[in-house]
């Protein structure tokens, strides 16, 4: 559906060149919603922003349903891009219209005749919940308004593209919880292809499909959601992460570790709703006769799916504990020993 392949996009600014966009390979299939998260400067609103051609890409492609939009000629870019709706981080509402003629704008533009204008932007008002609103001028609204009149906006030429730059980032944490709801609620209901920028892992974490970590210009990882903040392999992304669930060890294994006993080793396993944590515990103890002590756990819910970490130790004698540890890596879970090198809490 959405597809950026080996794009690149340079600035010039005096003698400097800046790459905003270094190579960048993503797919997003079609009724998805695929997140984009990043810190500050890591290219995710030029990423974006080249979906619709509002930047142009120095070198690469951007395929929507299969077309590359730079190879259009005007006309046919500006009909390609009534597929593409856009949400922005501070509304971009025309101050001195009204709400009903700030949705209406995209129809106007191309000539939809009034009567179909006054339908569609009705049913949107209403879609959006803001049917009492249609006289009123963006300065009487709050800001979760606005950002609903800029959804309804988006929505008006029936596109099959939705881009979400930074939606949420300006609401308070009540109003972006309504916010994504009408988001998911557009993308099932439409059936909208949805590729949302941001810098909160909470809003991945709430209505995100797949998401995608960029640095420095690049994808540095990418998966589903539960992948991701159940096994995050950089370093980026567990900062992202344990922005939302600690990563790092905690205290009774710390402890524990500084004691360095010889007949003692201490694992880790993540744990997912469809693992059976219980049966690999439950085999240590029947097959080897080894005593098993759960230190820690914790659990969390990622849309529905149920995941987290345990914190297990092991006592018995070197030759027991050299042959439970040769189980344990071949087991599915993939438990790892615990060192006193392993990482730390924040």
């Amino acid at each position: 559906m959405i597809e950026f392949k080996q794009v690149t996009k340079t600035f010039h600014s005096g003698n400097q060149t800046v790459t905003a966009l270094d190579n960048v390979n993503l797919h997003v299939a079609r009724g998805e919603i695929y997140g984009v998260i990043g810190f500050s400067g890591a290219g995710k609103s030029t990423l974006i922003r080249s979906a619709n051609l509002l930047e142009r890409p120095t070198s690469g492609e951007v395929l929507i349903n299969g077309v590359n939009l730079a190879t259009l000629k005007s006309r046919e870019l500006q009909k390609a891009k009534r597929n593409i709706g856009m949400i922005f981080q501070h509304f971009n509402l025309l101050q001195s219209k009204t709400v009903f003629d700030n949705v209406a704008t995209p129809l106007k533009l191309t000539r939809t005749p009034k009567a179909d204008i006054r339908k569609r932007v009705t049913e949107l008002l209403s879609f959006v919940g803001l049917s009492d609103k249609a006289d009123n001028y963006p300065e009487q609204l709050s800001g979760g308004q606005k950002q609903r009149i800029g959804i309804a906006r988006a929505l008006a030429t029936n596109p099959e593209v939705l881009l979400c730059d930074e939606a949420t980032s300006a609401l308070d944490p009540d109003t972006t919880s309504s916010i994504l709801h009408l988001l998911k609620k557009i993308n099932i209901e439409y059936n909208i292809t949805i590729l949302m920028i941001t810098h909160e892992m909470s809003v991945i974490r709430e209505i995100c499909d797949k998401v995608a970590v960029m640095e420095k210009g690049r994808i540095i990882e990418e998966g589903s959601v539960l992948s991701i903040f159940s096994s995050p392999q950089h370093p980026t992304t567990e900062k992202f992460v344990r922005s939302i669930i600690p990563t790092g060890l905690p205290a009774r294994v710390k402890e524990a570790l500084q004691q360095k006993e010889p007949n003692r080793r201490i694992y880790e396993v993540t744990v997912t709703g469809d693992s059976s944590h219980s049966d690999l515990l439950r085999s240590l103890i029947q097959t080897f006769g080894i005593e098993v002590d759960i230190l820690h756990a914790t659990m969390n819910d990622i849309q529905g799916t149920s995941f987290g970490r345990i914190y297990f130790d092991l006592r018995a004698e070197p030759e027991i504990l050299a042959e439970a540890s040769n189980y344990l890596k071949s087991h599915p879970l993939q438990p790892k020993e615990v060192t006193g090198d392993a990482r730390v809490a924040a």
